[in-house]
């Protein structure tokens, strides 16, 4: 009894422990990102249109007010025109994902395209697009994001129920997009979460949550968190707004949830993964997914960035350098405003004592208004005003060409002088293809990530899909595929992209190029013939959609002659049917007796050779014969 308390004591004093060593490194982190979730916070305000606020000596967002009631502080909003171009740019860059083979031999290809196919349904299933979108966003306004892939026990098809009448699901790959102000990394001067020696992503969850997720009944508190609220006022002389800003806001009921990531070394040769929520251990163990290269353990997380920053962990955002640009732009639109402002109200020119000034500074010299000014007085004048300087002008078409400049985008129909100067359309199309090249950073690291999320989905598969698991693809004609695959059919996780498409395509360039390729004969047969399955492909790359329901009918060729190959292997009966296409047929058997899945079999059933060829054979013979048969008739 006594070594059992003395346990619990024990146990007790070292989650303690722990817990605490968790939140002194959570806090140590959170000094060391500050200046950098500063700027964030800034970048956010300025998106918004908040654009009156500074990092103050504290560390901290601030925003200042006017220095005089007359003076005009409107905001012209153009940096947020050009991450919205610049999120349009790279919302065209969603590259198809394919896998190498793990080698040459059939059974690799054919284990190949069932990774893809993998990749394909996960795609759908999960809304990869959105994702990739929301990640985007955020590696734009603050320049960096991060993906989260993980396997989620508690989503896929029911398979058992416990004894306590719960559902036990198989489990699926999950993925979610992190924001930079989540993810807390041990070292802000690596370039890459490989570099890192541990990492924590802090997130606030609902108490329900934590319950659902965990089980675990944990104290709740109000906690401050990040919400859009009222800014300052902006606006000018008679009237005034407020934009929205990024302000602090509490969460009632919530609890802080930090996870924190440790790479295996020497003392914890399978990595560490310690997860606490307010003062309670929720999980204490080595990390669960060996998503790393030759399936080691190592963290979920999938880093993109806007612009990669050397010698530093996060990435920087274009908003970073054009922030200087837009307040120098909203300083002279404002001058100017105040400057027309002079010359339409006026300046008057008012004797001491001469009129009433109350009066006079409530209404003004509205039309038809008596003046009274005392006699002998000078009657009140206006001053003599002058014309709005060109230097506003000038300055102004200066810093949209800089808003241009720093920010890599531009739109070259619009701003440029294409038109009048009458350029050719080869120096026009080398125009945009340079326009793209200026954010070429930005979509190697959006591909990179894209490429490292196939990697991990299929890693985490080859983990946990240890009993066969279905998922439904929907094929290159409109077809619904069911597919089952288990662990054993992943042999390689190499993903590679089936095209290197150039981001910023239009539908009518993506067309002349499929029009280029036809009159080249580049997707014609050897005879010069179009087959079925590629006018389906064509029509679909020219953005019409798939015209053909129907299943190309060499598919169904391919995967007849695919299920004879298994009953074969298995001695199982066969039959050559009339209708089918020898040729086809002829070739798959052969590739099979060619691979390595068939020389494995043939070392435990030397029979399988006669049965393979004795198939081959009859589909020889039955070629011969309708070959003999269109002979004669076309003699007829």
């Amino acid at each position: 009894m006594r070594k059992k308390v003395n346990k619990e004591l024990f146990d007790k004093f070292y989650e303690e422990k722990l817990v605490n060593e968790i939140k002194k490194d959570f806090a140590k982190r959170q000094e060391l990102r500050k200046n950098f979730e500063a700027q964030w916070q800034l970048n956010m305000n300025f998106l918004m249109g908040n654009q009156y606020c500074a990092i103050g000596e504290n560390g901290e967002v601030e925003e200042y007010a006017k220095q005089y009631f007359w003076q005009e502080r409107e905001v012209f909003n153009h940096l947020a025109s050009l991450v919205e171009t610049r999120l349009s740019k790279l919302s065209s860059l969603r590259p198809k994902m394919s896998v190498v083979p793990a080698s040459g031999d059939e059974k690799d290809i054919k284990t190949a395209s069932i990774s893809k196919k993998i990749l394909q349904s996960i795609a759908h299933k999960l809304n990869l697009s959105d994702l990739i979108s929301e990640a985007t966003k955020w590696s734009e306004t603050c320049g960096t994001s991060f993906y989260k892939v993980v396997w989620n026990s508690s989503i896929g098809k029911v398979v058992a129920v416990d004894e306590n009448n719960n559902a036990l699901n198989e489990g699926d790959v999950d993925i979610c997009v992190c924001s930079p102000f989540e993810i807390y990394p041990d070292s802000i001067v690596a370039n890459d979460i490989d570099e890192c020696e541990s990492i924590i992503h802090a997130k606030v969850y609902p108490a329900s949550k934590i319950k659902e997720i965990w089980g675990k009944d944990v104290k709740a508190q109000n906690l401050k968190v990040f919400s859009l609220g009222s800014g300052m006022s902006i606006g000018g002389l008679g009237y005034s707004t407020s934009a929205s800003k990024i302000t602090d806001a509490e969460m009632e009921n919530a609890v802080l949830v930090i996870e924190k990531y440790q790479k295996p070394n020497q003392e914890f040769p399978d990595g560490r993964l310690v997860i606490i929520a307010g003062d309670d251990l929720l999980f204490d163990g080595a990390l669960p997914y060996k998503v790393g290269k030759n399936s080691n353990k190592a963290f979920p997380f999938i880093k993109q960035v806007c612009i990669p920053l050397a010698g530093c962990f996060w990435g920087v955002s274009v908003i970073d350098r054009t922030i200087p640009i837009q307040r120098a732009y909203n300083a002279v639109k404002n001058r100017k405003h105040e400057f027309l402002n002079r010359i339409s109200m006026g300046v008057l020119n008012v004797e001491d004592g001469s009129v009433d000034i109350d009066n006079l500074e409530d209404e003004g010299l509205s039309p038809g208004k008596i003046l009274v000014y005392r006699q002998g007085s000078t009657p009140p004048q206006f001053m003599s005003s002058q014309r709005v300087p060109t230097d506003f002008t000038l300055e102004e078409e200066r810093l949209l060409n800089e808003f241009e400049k720093v920010s890599g985008v531009s739109n070259l129909l619009y701003n440029s002088n294409a038109y009048s100067q009458n350029i050719s359309g080869t120096a026009l199309s080398l125009l945009l293809e340079q326009d793209q090249t200026r954010i070429a950073c930005t979509t190697d690291s959006l591909k990179s990530a894209i490429k490292r999320v196939g990697e991990m989905v299929l890693r985490l598969y080859r983990q946990f899909a240890i009993i066969p698991k279905l998922m439904r693809i929907v094929g290159d004609n409109g077809d619904v595929e069911m597919f089952y695959f288990k662990s054993s059919d992943i042999t390689s996780d190499e993903v590679v992209f089936e095209s290197e498409s150039e981001v910023g395509q239009s539908i009518s360039q993506k067309r002349n190029m499929v029009f280029e390729l036809l009159n080249r004969g580049l997707l014609s047969d050897e005879n010069g013939k179009l087959s079925n399955r590629m006018k389906s492909k064509i029509l679909e790359m020219l953005g019409f959609g798939i015209w053909e329901n129907a299943q190309d009918i060499n598919d169904m060729h391919i995967k007849k002659a695919s299920i004879e190959n298994l009953k074969l292997k298995k001695s199982q009966k066969t039959r050559v049917l009339e209708v089918d296409d020898h040729d086809l047929h002829i070739n798959e058997h052969i590739a099979f007796m060619l691979g390595g899945e068939y020389a494995k079999a043939f070392d435990k059933d030397e029979s399988i050779e006669e049965r393979f060829l004795k198939h081959i054979r009859t589909h020889k013979q039955m070629r011969a014969v309708q070959a003999q048969i269109e002979t004669t008739t076309q003699k007829e």
